[in-house]
């Protein structure tokens, strides 16, 4: 369950990084589809956090679950403050911060995943 899950996340925040790259690119500034695929990463974000909390104890390893746990619980605070600070800066920087935001996000998802591949239930 968590891989796939970690899977879709990693995706979802993939579109928001791209849309937000297109939109820079464009000069564009937040719109409603943005905010509608950020609403779409953060419920998944929200899932991950719930399936993390049951599988953590299954992984080996000292501290490797509350790792898990801790990027988990870390992912959803990410997204909505990025947004925000997209919707008060009305500059193409703004979708460079959204980039730099979705990337974080990715790159911790990724991290989860690795956790649970390297140090999860064989």
């Amino acid at each position: 369950m968590l891989v796939p899950l970690t899977t879709i996340a990693i995706i979802a925040v993939s579109i928001l990084g791209l849309q937000a790259a297109a939109y820079a690119a464009l000069d564009r500034v937040v719109d409603d589809l943005m905010l509608l695929i950020g609403v779409i990463v953060e419920l998944v974000l929200l899932v991950l956090i719930v399936v993390t909390a049951i599988v953590q104890g299954q992984v080996s390893g000292a501290g490797e679950g509350a790792t898990m746990l801790a990027y988990a619980l870390t992912l959803p605070i990410i997204p909505p403050i990025v947004v925000f600070i997209a919707l008060k800066e009305k500059t193409r920087w703004a979708m460079g911060v959204i980039v730099a935001g979705a990337f974080t996000v990715g790159v911790m998802a990724y991290r989860i995943l690795q956790i649970w591949q390297t140090s999860g239930p064989a």
